[in-house]
């Protein structure tokens, strides 16, 4: 019997010392850092990502992505943040295609704005080839922290100073004007220079909130308005890192 027992151990140790390894195109992980800029303001961007090459050919995958993003910018305008103010329409998805109300949107001018937020997101991408791949991405859910800046408020015609407004401290993804705090979100083309390497050419979309703390907007119906939003449209590149992932076969 224990000669038996000998002999499988044997044969398990061979086995094992004799598996190969190999690379498992099934998933696509790796650290990405980007930068992009637009009229007055700009980014800094650095994510892990895990995605999925999807069905047989692996030309799809997705997947979620641990993402820091830090927004900087002069003299900013942000604008009335609440969907019901900012909107005519504020039915989910269909938001996007509504009009501005602009009888009802004031303008905080932040002077330093500067934010840092960490967010969970999904991936979405399509390959190409073995070199060229495109997709999007977009942040879900997180938290935001930043710098506390001079503003000045424009209601009604009537000019405010806020002497400390600060970044939003929670954003969540709620399509469209309905988002709270600051999300990132990105289209891209991305070029691979060899295995581990990358390149990306980028248009990012991202909202960014400061909320008041001394001065207020008032609603037409009384309601009281501390959030503005901005709208940063800013293009930029980016540069990955590829980790190999090994199985045992």
């Amino acid at each position: 019997m224990k000669g038996i027992l000998f002999v499988v151990i044997l044969l398990v140790l061979a086995m094992l010392a004799n598996g190969q390894k190999i690379e498992d195109i099934r998933i696509n992980r790796y650290a990405d850092f980007a930068g992009t800029i637009g009229q007055s303001q700009g980014s800094l961007s650095a994510s892990y990502v895990h995605n999925w090459k999807l069905w047989k050919k692996r030309k799809w995958e997705t997947g979620f992505s641990l993402r820091w993003s830090s927004y900087f910018g002069t003299k900013t305008e942000f604008i009335t943040a609440p969907a019901r103010l900012a909107r005519t329409n504020t039915t989910p998805f269909l938001i996007f295609f509504a009009g501005q109300r602009k009888e009802t949107q004031d303008t905080l001018t932040v002077q330093r704005p500067f934010t840092n937020s960490v967010n969970l997101a999904i991936n979405f991408g399509y390959n190409f080839s073995q070199k060229w791949s495109g997709g999007f991405n977009i942040d879900l859910i997180g938290f935001s922290f930043g710098r506390k800046s001079p503003a000045i408020l424009t209601s009604n015609g009537e000019m405010q100073t806020e002497p400390s407004a600060k970044p939003a401290s929670f954003n969540l993804l709620l399509t469209g004007d309905h988002d709270l705090g600051s999300l990132n979100s990105e289209f891209f083309l991305r070029y691979h220079l060899n295995d581990t390497w990358s390149v990306r050419a980028i248009y990012e979309f991202l909202f960014v909130e400061y909320k008041t703390s001394s001065v207020k907007q008032v609603a037409p119906d009384g309601t009281e308005v501390y959030r503005f939003r901005n709208k940063a449209n800013t293009f930029g590149l980016g540069i990955a890192y590829h980790f190999k992932t090994i199985r045992y076969i």
